[in-house]
This record gives structure tokens, C-alpha cells and sequence, in this order.
């Protein structure tokens, strides 16, 4: 009997503008694959067969990479369309005839969490216990920025959550990916819920819930910041496997230690100085003493001579002219031109535009 799963994408991606502008969030480039192959790709190595993706429109464009999913994993991709926003909560129950067709569990995950996805793990804490749901959570420095959860002391039974917690209570949070028995399907209406805030509460009280403690690295990658801080985690779990232990396809090259992950139809002069922490996607070209760190580079872009990117997102067939620094969580949309010698400072650029002037403070260029 195989497993479920569903994928909250929700709408349009609106902080992550100027990328979403191009295509739908899940098919973002994240390391040189869309985000939400990453979690199909672990979801079916767990033993999942369906996957209900909930969704507040159907971006024609998502269901052409999708078809290659399912014919590649042998599963079925369903996409459940809301005709209004039902928040954490009600997609569950609104694709309740494929989540609840029988008595197998449900992973239930956020389409913006990147970790090293351990479902199978998961799926066997699960097992384990005989309550009817499980939270992943995952371990953070500065607690009072999030809800905590509380546990039952020396046991993985959740007493509680606090949100944003005053003094000390714990310092693990939800992590955004779950896994349920179908009977919790009853607890839901169909209407707007929020997960978090109106179901997992009563079910804590009822004894019914667990946290399953995440060892990886963790990221909430929904917006450039975080997409950037994503990626160098993401980067850094690769750099601690040889080459051959890597499930990042082998086309890939990959610079240990330099935490850089190169497309292999890119091109890079030999005098480039590329990393720590960078991902340079297929058909990049990057031209003489050009110095990157700590920025993504999407499909078809060309970096000029000596230019200087860091802390930035080039999105797919950008130009970057000669002598020219980028900086400070920077995100150029599709099809960008920028003219040489010239300085951008954290600016977002919409698709289809030549920048011919500096851009010295974060703004929205249109």
C-alpha cells in the first residue's frame, strides 16, 4: 500500500518576485532543480505514490514538469485547486478522497522547506507510537522569533506550543513537514484553518501528537534572503559526501570545500575566482577575473570580465557587463541586461530590463 503526500504551494509567490514573475514558485531552480522535484524525489524514495499538490491556480506550465515526474517515479500527481484561500488546514480535508482513500499515513509539507527531507525516518518514528500525528521539528538559536514546541518531559509526546515565548520554553520549532493518520481528517471543516494554530493545539491536548527531532540543516527558502541562506546549507550538507555518495545528478561538478555546484554545460574562464557557496546553472558563461561568492546564477547568463557578484540571485539569461559588482541580496529577474562599471546595491529587477545607471539602496526597479 503506498503512501500519500501533499505539498502546500498555495499562491502566487509574491516574495519571491522578480523569480515568480518568470515561473510558478515550486519551479524555481534551487541548486539547479526545481525546489519541488527535490521533495518528489525524496517523497517517493519513501515509499509515496500520490501526491496531491494544493494550489490556488493551475499554472499550466507546473503540470508539463509534473507529467515527467509522474512518468519518471511511477506515481500520481493530483492537483487540488482551492476557490478560496483554506490556510494550513483545509486543503487536507479538501483532498480528503486521496489522503483518507485508506489506512495508510500522509506526509503533509510546506513547498519552501529545504532540509535533507528523511521521510523514510520519519515514516518509522511514526510507525512507532500509536498517536495520529507527528511534527518534524528542528532545533533554532533565537526562539522567541517562532512558535515552540514543548514536549512532555523525556518523552517525544507534545504537551504544548507558545508562540513567540518571553522566556525560555524550548528552543525547538515546527518545522513545516509532517505526517498523519487519516483519522485526523475528522478533526478538520472545510473552510479557511490554520494547522498550527487550530488543529494541533486540541490534538497535543489529546495526547495525540509527536515531534520527531530533524539532525539536518533546515531553511524556510520563500523569500531571496532566506533562499540565499538555503542554498549555503544546502551546499555545505553536499560538501560532506565524496562525489560518489552525492544524489545530485552526476552532470553536475561539484568543488569540494568551495561549496560550489557547477551545471556541466557552463562555461567559466580559468581565471574566475567562483565560491565559497555558489550554484552556476546549464549554459552560463562566465568571463575573465570575474569573482563570485554566495550567489546563484540561473540557466543562459553570462557574467563579463571582471565583475563581482555576491550575495545575489541572477535569474535565467541575464547580462552582466564588465567591471561590474552586484551585492547585498540583489535578485535579477529574467532576461536582465546591466551595462558595464556599474554598482547595484540589493536591488530587485524586474524581468526584461537594461539597468544603465548605479543602483546605490535596495529598491524594486520596474
Amino acid at each position: 500500500m503506498g503512501l500519500k503526500a501533499l505539498i502546500l504551494v498555495g499562491g502566487f509567490g509574491t516574495r519571491l518576485r522578480p523569480l515568480t514573475l518568470t515561473l510558478p514558485k515550486p519551479l524555481v531552480p534551487f541548486c539547479n532543480k526545481p525546489m519541488i522535484v527535490h521533495q518528489i524525489e525524496a517523497l517517493v524514495q519513501a515509499g509515496v505514490t500520490d501526491i496531491v499538490l494544493a494550489v490556488n491556480y493551475r499554472p499550466e506550465i507546473m503540470e508539463k514538469v509534473l507529467k515527467e515526474c509522474e512518468e519518471r517515479y511511477k506515481i500520481t500527481i493530483h492537483f487540488s485547486i482551492e476557490s478560496e484561500p483554506l490556510g494550513t488546514a483545509g486543503p487536507l480535508k479538501l483532498a480528503e478522497n486521496i489522503l483518507g482513500k485508506d489506512d495508510s499515513p500522509f506526509f503533509v509539507l510546506n513547498s519552501d522547506v529545504t532540509c535533507n527531507y528523511p521521510f523514510e525516518q520519519l515514516r518509522d518514528f511514526h510507525n512507532s507510537h500509536s498517536s495520529a500525528g507527528t511534527i518534524m521539528v528542528t532545533k533554532v538559536d533565537e526562539p522567541s522569533n517562532y512558535g515552540v514546541v514543548v514536549m512532555h518531559t523525556g518523552s517525544s509526546q507534545i504537551e504544548r506550543f507558545v508562540e513567540k515565548p518571553k522566556t525560555f520554553v524550548g528552543n525547538r520549532i515546527n518545522a513545516g513537514i509532517y505526517i498523519f493518520d487519516p483519522k485526523m481528517l475528522s478533526r478538520i471543516n472545510l473552510q479557511p484553518t490554520s494547522i498550527e494554530t487550530e488543529v494541533f493545539p486540541p490534538m497535543a491536548s489529546d495526547g495525540e501528537l509527536h515531534a520527531f527531532d530533524l539532525q539536518s540543516f533546515w531553511a524556510d527558502v520563500g523569500q531571496p534572503k532566506d533562499y540565499i541562506h538555503g542554498t549555503c546549507l544546502y551546499l555545505s550538507h553536499l560538501s560532506n559526501y565524496s562525489p560518489n555518495q552525492l544524489t545530485q545528478p552526476s552532470q553536475h561538478s561539484w568543488v569540494n570545500g568551495g561549496n560550489v555546484l557547477v551545471a556541466p554545460s557552463a562555461e567559466i574562464d580559468s581565471s574566475a575566482l567562483i565560491g565559497p557557496n555558489v550554484v552556476i546553472g546549464p549554459g552560463v558563461k562566465v568571463g575573465r577575473g570575474a569573482r563570485l561568492q554566495r550567489c546563484v546564477i540561473m540557466d543562459g547568463s553570462r557574467i563579463r570580465d571582471h565583475s563581482w557578484i555576491h550575495s545575489t540571485i541572477v535569474g535565467w539569461n541575464c547580462t552582466i557587463g564588465r567591471w561590474v559588482r552586484i551585492e547585498n541580496i540583489a535578485v535579477l529577474g529574467d532576461d536582465v541586461v546591466v551595462k558595464d562599471e556599474l554598482h547595484i546595491n540589493g536591488a530587485s529587477v524586474l524581468p526584461h530590463k537594461s539597468i544603465s545607471a548605479s543602483i546605490t539602496e535596495p529598491k524594486i526597479v520596474m
